[in-house]
């Protein structure tokens, strides 16, 4: 079994309420610290109590989405969000200052503690004690979206589905099933579409008046600088959301073509998107979670003893719940387990392949979470999404070499292989909508939500359409962006998922290469968790980061190479 580091200054069986908590942020405030080694040691201390935190709080979430129909655990949930977290905020920034100010810090090892101290005097930058009730009630609010969203159910042939299960029929070969299924999955979307465009207008409120409150002009400049973006910026996001649109949709338009031809039919709608096109039925790799779970165990052995005994560990400690259930909340994470140095994996898995790849991305974050347990302070751990994403990403490609684990059938084989290549395709168009969206829906606050849907709708036509005609969709169209989670809960968390499938591509590529080498470099990044910086940890990984059109015009010529090579 798993345990927990053992504990230098939290008591062990501390719980956590304001009254116990209070006197450790006060004994950090109020501690002498007369030399180098006495920083160091405050520093471990606060990185200790703010890793007991994070695990409390993870559990709180984690036991939330798993059910979001039970009181108790919403309750839970909410008390840390309005008890415990506001008061933190202001003594954390205390604590930053104390930090930085303390004249001891110019003897710490500067390279050591870089990105870190950088992180710091960021967040002591943008602090603004006004903004810590306004953040609490965005915290409390974006909970909404998992309670309306966690309820969604249809039914199909007399039987309930919640969607993720139900978008399983849209790989059914009987075009009129998959029409008649899509469109109950649409409708039942839309029956709550202005409940979201509400929850989403009081949240794009509530963040504007953040931004404004730090000093920023709009909720956008705030995030890149909450973010720690440090090594790119907006105008280089509209540049890599330009070369997407130059280099991979015309790419995707093509293969759209042949899709069509192959179905044989005049015009390709939203649900002809999923279904194979010589007619086979979807693929299976699976029946039950346990076997998702196990299968996963030996693919990752075979790429790696101790990649495989991450997974092993996780599932021997019932650190995963992945079957989709009416009340579960939508999507899939893997949530690090601060004290403990491994993760719990969160997904709503209906026997798809869509789910095979959905394990493996989070099992990449898994690893990534066992790789970096070992890092000094807790905040060296707090990765920047472009280096988590890398991770995950990587792993859905460097694990195909195992995946007849899955598919014992060679020909279901390489067509999940394909699909998985074509998939990472599909991924750049939709992130360059939802980012650029994003900075649309943020740069614009005044906007009206006739605006906001009308805006959704130019960057869709802008980036293909999904592929598909939409004629006689047009309010399914409109309203597609309500189904994105990371609008709602997690705002400008998308463009990361681009950059790190071009890494991802670059990493695969190394690893056909030389495969024990492409490894090492692999993991050796995962290893540094943020104790670089995100150019730093790409080169130690073997690759660039990189996202000019020159770039993703080679990453994406290799990709279509590889998938043209799949017989």
């Amino acid at each position: 079994m798993l345990t927990n580091k053992k504990r230098q200054y939290v008591p062990v069986n501390l719980q956590i309420t304001w009254d116990n908590l209070s006197p450790l942020f006060k004994e950090l405030e109020d501690r002498p610290i007369r030399s180098k080694e006495e920083l160091e040691k405050w520093m471990l201390d606060r990185s200790e109590l703010e890793a007991v935190l994070e695990e409390d709080f993870a559990w709180r979430y984690i036991r939330m989405t798993c059910d979001t129909t039970d009181e108790t655990l919403l309750k839970n949930f909410q008390y840390f969000a309005s008890e415990i977290e506001p008061k933190i905020a202001p003594i954390s920034n205390s604590l930053n200052k104390k930090l930085i100010d303390s004249k001891y810090r110019e003897n710490l090892d500067q390279e050591k503690y870089f990105t870190y101290l950088r992180s710091v005097k960021k967040a002591l930058e943008i602090f603004r004690q006004e903004n810590v009730a306004l953040q609490t009630e965005i915290q409390l609010k974006q909970q909404k979206y998992q309670s309306i969203t966690g309820n969604m159910e249809v039914e199909i042939i007399g039987q309930k589905y919640t969607l993720p299960q139900a978008a399983s029929f849209l790989k059914d070969p009987d075009r009129i099933k998959r029409a008649n299924v899509w469109r109950k999955i649409t409708d039942r979307r839309l029956q709550d579409k202005v409940a979201l465009q509400s929850l989403f207008s009081d949240l794009l409120k509530l963040r504007h008046q953040i931004a404004v409150n730090a000093g920023f002009e709009n909720y956008r400049d705030y995030m890149f600088q909450a973010m720690g973006r440090f090594d790119y910026n907006p105008q280089d996001c509209y540049a890599f959301h330009a070369a997407i649109e130059k280099e991979v949709v015309p790419l995707l338009q093509e293969r759209a073509k042949i899709r069509q031809e192959r179905l044989k039919t005049d015009r390709l709608k939203p649900w002809d998107l999923e279904v194979d096109t010589t007619g086979k039925p979807a693929l299976k790799p699976f029946d039950s979670g346990k076997e998702l779970i196990d299968k996963t165990v030996q693919c990752f052995s075979k790429l790696d003893p101790y990649v495989g005994k991450c997974i092993e560990t996780m599932r021997d400690n019932n650190l995963f719940d992945v079957e989709s259930r009416k009340g579960k909340a939508p999507g899939g994470y893997n949530y690090p387990l601060a004290e403990r140095g491994a993760p719990f994996i969160f997904m709503n898995a209906a026997g798809t392949f869509r789910d095979l790849t959905t394990m493996v991305h989070e099992g990449g974050h898994a690893l990534h979470t066992f790789l970096s347990a070992h890092l000094e302070l807790n905040d060296f751990k707090h990765l920047t999404s472009e280096i988590a994403e890398l991770a995950s990403m990587s792993m859905e490609l460097i694990s195909m070499d195992h995946w007849d684990l899955f598919f014992d059938n060679p020909d279901d084989l390489k067509r999940a292989k394909k699909e998985q290549l074509e998939d990472i395709l599909k991924t750049l168009p939709w992130v360059a909508i939802v980012d650029q969206f994003q900075h649309w829906l943020y740069t614009n606050p005044d906007h009206t939500e006739k605006q906001r849907n009308q805006a959704w709708n130019q960057l869709f036509n802008q980036f293909g359409e999904n592929f598909a005609d939409w004629t006689g969709e047009e309010e399914a169209k409109a309203y597609l962006w309500q189904k994105q989670l990371h609008i709602y809960e997690v705002p400008f968390y998308y463009i990361e998922y681009g950059m790190a499938q071009l890494g991802a591509i670059a990493i695969w590529r190394n690893y056909k290469e030389n495969r024990e080498k492409g490894l090492k470099q692999y993991m050796e990044a995962l290893k540094l968790g943020y104790t670089k910086t995100i150019p730093e940890i790409y080169e130690t990984a073997g690759i660039e980061f990189n996202f000019s059109q020159a770039y993703v015009k080679e990453l994406i010529d290799f990709t279509k190479q590889e998938l043209e090579a799949i017989r």
